[in-house]
């Protein structure tokens, strides 16, 4: 998929988060800037709330398992999500990795019980 340097949005959640907590947290935090990808663990993108943010966004939807967002330095890295999730960031780490490596250009963010951090695309293509 062809990427144009759009934002990476990493995003983490708790189950009774919804579609509507997890776009509007997105927009709080970029605004109307394009959103290229949604990124969070992978046993929740598949899950309604995620599939659906990404459509109402027009991003693609990436999940990363615990060991690969676990691998990432991030500056706000939390014991509390890794005994949730088996890895100490969700939002940040998913960013990262959604931008091939790109570093954050908003960190650690918190609203309505959703997480969202921003990095920006550094790579031509995202798998």
């Amino acid at each position: 998929m062809a990427d144009l340097g759009g934002l990476c949005v990493g995003v983490g959640a708790g189950s009774r988060v919804g579609v509507a907590d997890i776009v509007s947290a997105v927009l709080e935090v970029c605004g109307d800037e394009a959103v290229a990808v949604l990124a969070t663990l992978d046993r929740k993108a598949g899950q309604a709330p995620f599939v659906d943010a990404a459509a109402a966004l027009g991003a693609r939807l990436a999940g990363y398992p615990p060991e690969q967002l676990s691998a990432v330095s991030v500056p706000h890295a939390a014991e509390t999500v890794y005994g949730a999730v088996g890895t100490p960031s969700v939002a940040e780490a998913a960013a990262i990795l959604a931008s091939g490596g790109g570093g954050l250009t908003v960190t650690k963010h918190v609203t309505n019980g959703v997480t969202v951090a921003v990095s920006r695309s550094v790579s031509k293509s995202v798998e």
